[in-house]
């Protein structure tokens, strides 16, 4: 089943972008941990509310400025635009290792800097995610955005454990400074990629109205709207469980472990559930069908959120960790391949953009929300909670309105056939 998400890697393209953004992730997410822990250690009590807001910060920025990002994706240079937000993103990941080198480095100017980089990285981010389809034929976008997935999570496996590693010295300044480093892959392999023209754009309309025409898109055709509120569900109730692997960590910890090495375990089996879930997508939307999977995905997603919120030690609590990151992966991946083949060539930026709004405003939400209930409640207790609600809205939805589901198909033509989605993208030569 691997081998069919693998298939993409043959568009020289494609290849050359992957390989860079996994060195990028490797980066980012070595800051993640380290930026999760710093803010924790230091923040006493109130740890798991400040580790949800630090997280939160760098996922704001999407859900306000990523219909910005869309609007511009659609209007000038895809390629050019994200190196310039590639380079603004490493300039301030070089600010917070010399913050933090000089320790003046409080937990509202972390939080900040997390902020003006995920800032950076929502204006840029519906470029690269406009871009897949001119990277790969089209019969190998699903194996596509699989594979962006287990790059993303092979960063968290792999980012993570280095992270550990150098903590052990409590130096968090060289690892925001190998983050600001990796961005320089990216760049490279942009300046490398050749990419089809961008479609001329037509029409009169302001910067604003650009905005919202794509809104009107994505609202009016099926599968995007119903992608982008399943989003806005998984991300408000089962997504904070990302931001608050620090508080977990401190509830399972083994005795002797430090709360980072523990973060870093906790953080690396949900990216090897990830890795896995990603490369086995394609072959079983290839065997089962690709709604089949996503709706099974859906389902199962808070059950194992629960049986990992309970697991009682570290060692009960990692397997089902890797359940979780396999199954939510599939969701996260499932939904973005329905947005990514069902909008519109000329607005598939903006939508993109709506989309990741919806997650990027609703999530930062619930880390939040969770977080500051977690420091009262308890970090078991509102995972759980946060879980069966979505358990509960998602059996809801098939019983009450089963086309939230249905939707998230293959669009149906009037002989019952399915409908066209275009035709092949360029593939970029072989790798």
């Amino acid at each position: 089943m691997a081998l069919a998400s693998l298939r993409p890697l043959r568009s020289r393209n494609f290849a050359l972008i992957w390989s860079a953004a996994l060195v990028s992730n490797l980066g980012s997410w070595m800051q993640t941990v380290a930026l999760g822990v710093l803010v924790y250690s230091r923040t006493g009590p109130a740890g798991a509310g400040w580790a949800g807001l630090v997280a939160a910060a760098g996922f704001v920025p999407i859900g306000l400025l990523a219909p910005v990002g869309g609007a511009l994706a659609d209007r000038l240079d895809r390629r050019r635009w994200l190196i310039a937000t590639t380079l603004a993103e490493t300039f301030f990941a070089i600010v917070l290792a010399v913050l933090v080198g000089t320790h003046h480095d409080p937990p509202g100017v972390l939080v900040l800097l997390a902020f003006l980089g995920g800032a950076a990285g929502a204006i840029g981010f519906p470029a690269y995610q406009a871009m897949v389809p001119d990277l790969v034929p089209k019969a190998d976008l699903l194996g596509a955005v699989s594979l962006s997935s287990a790059q993303f999570n092979l960063g968290r496996v792999i980012g993570p454990a280095i992270a550990g590693l150098v903590l052990l010295t409590r130096n968090y300044a060289i690892v925001f400074g190998i983050n600001a480093a990796s961005f320089g892959a990216v760049v490279v392999a942009l300046v490398l990629v050749h990419l089809p023209e961008p479609v001329p754009q037509v029409g009169s309309l302001s910067f604003v109205g650009r905005i919202v025409e794509g809104a009107r898109a994505a609202m009016a055709e099926p599968g995007c709207r119903s992608a982008i509120g399943c989003i806005a569900v998984v991300a408000l109730l089962a997504s904070p469980f990302i931001a608050l692997v620090p508080a977990m960590a401190h509830a399972v910890a083994p005795t002797g472990w430090s709360l980072s090495v523990t973060t870093a375990v906790l953080i690396t089996a949900q990216g090897v559930g990830a890795v896995i879930g990603a490369l086995s997508l394609a072959g079983l939307a290839e065997r089962f069908g690709r709604l089949t999977v996503l709706r099974a995905a859906i389902f199962t997603v808070p059950v194992l959120l629960c049986a990992y919120a309970l697991a009682p030690s570290l060692a009960l609590a990692v397997p089902a960790f890797v359940a979780v990151g396999a199954a939510y992966i599939v969701v996260l991946s499932g939904l973005n391949t329905v947005v990514q083949l069902r909008a519109p060539v000329e607005s598939r930026g903006r939508i993109l953009s709506i989309y990741m709004m919806a997650l990027g405003l609703v999530y930062p939400l619930g880390a939040i929300v969770q977080g500051w209930l977690a420091n009262t409640h308890g970090i078991r207790a509102v995972t759980v909670a946060g879980a069966l609600a979505l358990l509960c809205l998602a059996v809801l939805a098939a019983i009450v309105r089963p086309t939230v589901f249905t939707n998230l198909g293959d669009p149906v033509g009037p002989a019952g056939g399915p409908v066209p989605l275009g035709d092949p993208a360029p593939t970029g030569g072989s790798a």
